[in-house]
């Protein structure tokens, strides 16, 4: 096992949606940023097996150890020691719009210039589209949560009881259209919250009553008030990608440029 190189913190901005590789299992990718503004990418973290008192989530402060990762050049990247881990408070909710809005930016093409992968963007014109997954796609994730899970369950140190993990795939890629000065863009977002809240209200309310609670919330709500896309690149090659999506009211970056001034 590499030995850990540094120890940092970092507030938690991302969550993206478990995902079950056939290699290494159940992964996440996470994001934030550390209190000198600078991202960090978290990856892989195996969520599942963290104790209890170590599942971050949004606007969490933790404390973690770790080394580089090997074959991942984006320099945000960092290889997570899981034991040490350590929650040590959250963000005000008070103080998470200003914390938020110092790090938009206007142009994702610029980013990639500097030679950065993670970003939060304000979308234009924004619109969500929702999309049933083809069978043949859904029914391999389901395949490999349920082996994987089974797989977990019935070891000896198997996670029995952790249910903070989603147990199975959406069945529906939630996707924004959207501009932003670079021109039109469209993306899937992958982030946790949107399939957790999806998961968790066709349980309380059926298919056809989530899906357009969905809506109202996510195409119409959010829009409406306002908010970032946190983006990242991929490892093999430079196209950014919707790793979360988090409420911001709109005017907020012109607010803390008026306070600068």
């Amino acid at each position: 096992m590499a030995s850990i190189s540094q120890r940092d913190s970092a507030v938690i901005l991302v969550k993206a949606a478990p995902r079950v590789g056939e290699t290494h299992g159940e992964l996440v990718c996470c994001a934030g940023l550390d209190f000198n503004g600078n991202w960090v990418r978290l990856y892989p973290v195996a969520f599942r097996t963290l104790e209890d008192s170590q599942k971050f989530g949004r606007w969490d402060t933790i404390e973690y150890g770790w080394s580089l990762p090997k074959g991942d050049h984006r320099h945000e990247s960092r290889k997570l020691e899981h034991k040490s881990l350590v929650i040590t408070g959250s963000l005000a909710e008070k103080s998470r719009a200003q914390f938020l809005a110092r790090h938009v930016v206007s142009s994702l093409n610029s980013e990639l210039e500097q030679g950065r992968s993670l970003a939060l963007i304000r979308p234009r014109n924004a619109e969500l589209v929702v999309e049933r997954k083809d069978r043949a796609v859904l029914d391999e994730e389901k395949a490999r949560f349920r082996s994987w899970h089974d797989q977990e369950a019935n070891s000896l140190f198997g996670f029995m009881g952790k249910d903070l993990v989603p147990d199975e795939p959406s069945p529906f890629l939630f996707k924004y259209r959207y501009e932003t000065i670079d021109g039109p863009r469209e993306g899937t977002c992958q982030d946790w919250e949107i399939e957790a809240t999806f998961l968790k209200w066709k349980r309380l309310y059926g298919e056809s009553e989530t899906l357009r609670k969905m809506t109202e919330r996510f195409g119409v709500e959010y829009p409406k008030k306002g908010f970032v896309l946190a983006m990242g690149t991929h490892k093999a090659y430079p196209q950014w990608l919707i790793n979360g999506v988090i409420r911001l009211d709109h005017g907020v970056e012109n607010e803390i440029q008026q306070l600068l001034f």
